[in-house]
């Protein structure tokens, strides 16, 4: 495994002009947007679209990220898209609930539905897998994720973000297929991962989410960027700022045991290491819950977002004309 690099920087705020200066400092020790982005290449940006319902709470990635991320992107020569696969609704409508559309609309920035095809892996357990076809059709994948807990999962990351590139309701199967294992639902997190292979992962640390997350504790300001080519370090050295066992994290442990995972001492930091930003209170869930999915809860789950994605979001968009 060559030394993967984990650009990690201090950040403030979201005003627009001074994150695109942080972030064109966190990216420069890994050659710039350039060295990821070639002229003509489609470019997807997968945020954290998770909810539209708490706005506010930094439930998802920010929407000033997306725009200086995209702009980026447009300056490299690449043809930036915005997608997702919320678990209730629509990407459109959960980047609308988050304040997204001024900004995508200013840089005329597409945002995509997820569709899914089977793609074969180098996995033996997880040999096929249905993931989003416009992310792996794509030129370019560059993955924002959010820094939040998770009551499931102990901690989502960057490895976890990219789930959201399992389209529709499939993810809500995984967890009734995989969840009652902890260790084969993060191994199967991580096949996702590896099969998405993105090419850079940008994280949005600035303020994060803990306690009872993914969507139910409280945003925390951290005044974290970080930035890499490999995912699985990003996930590794966040961990280590946060002062949060790896051993409890499934997604972290399962990249390791595959090989995928480097020791901390086995990246390179070219701005700031984690023992630099390190914070010891970063609150975790309360308790964790289980990961399986029940038969009932598959379908209430399939009802709210049917609802919400064909008559709640369309409903909403009619009476704001």
């Amino acid at each position: 495994m060559n030394q993967p690099s984990v650009s990690l920087l201090r950040a403030q705020s979201y005003d627009r002009a001074s994150l695109r200066e942080s972030l064109e400092t966190l990216l420069e020790p890994l050659g710039g947007m350039v060295a990821f982005v070639k002229p003509g290449d489609r470019v997807l940006l997968k945020p954290n679209l998770l909810t539209g319902a708490r706005p506010g709470k930094e439930c998802v990635t920010r929407p000033e990220i997306v725009y200086c991320v995209a702009q980026m992107v447009q300056e490299a020569g690449g043809k930036p898209f915005l997608g997702d696969g919320p678990a209730f609704g629509s990407a459109r409508g959960v980047a609308k609930a988050n304040g997204y559309l001024p900004l995508t609309e200013a840089l005329n920035l597409p945002i995509v539905e997820f569709h899914g095809k089977r793609y074969e892996t180098v996995s033996d357990e997880f040999n096929h897998l249905l993931l989003s076809k416009e992310a792996m059709d794509a030129d370019v994948v560059i993955n924002l994720p959010k820094v939040k807990s998770h009551v499931q999962l102990t901690m989502t990351l960057g490895v976890k973000n990219l789930f959201g590139c399992v389209p529709g309701k499939m993810k809500a199967w995984w967890h009734l297929e995989a969840g009652k294992d902890r260790d084969r639902f993060g191994t199967m997190l991580v096949e996702t991962a590896r099969a998405i292979d993105p090419d850079l992962t940008i994280l949005d640390g600035i303020v994060g989410h803990e306690g009872n997350g993914p969507s139910g504790g409280y945003p925390r300001q951290l005044s974290l960027l970080a930035a890499s080519a490999n995912v699985f370090a990003l996930d590794r050295a966040v961990l280590d700022i946060l002062n949060v066992d790896p051993t409890i994290v499934p997604t972290v442990m399962a990249s390791q045991r595959m090989g995928l995972c480097p020791e901390l001492n086995h990246i390179h930091f070219p701005h700031l290491h984690p023992s630099e930003l390190q914070i010891s209170d970063w609150q975790l869930p309360t308790n964790l819950v289980p990961i399986d999915f029940g038969l009932p809860r598959i379908f209430r789950s399939t009802f709210k977002h049917l609802y919400i994605r064909f008559i709640k979001e369309p409903i909403q968009a009619y009476a704001g004309r």
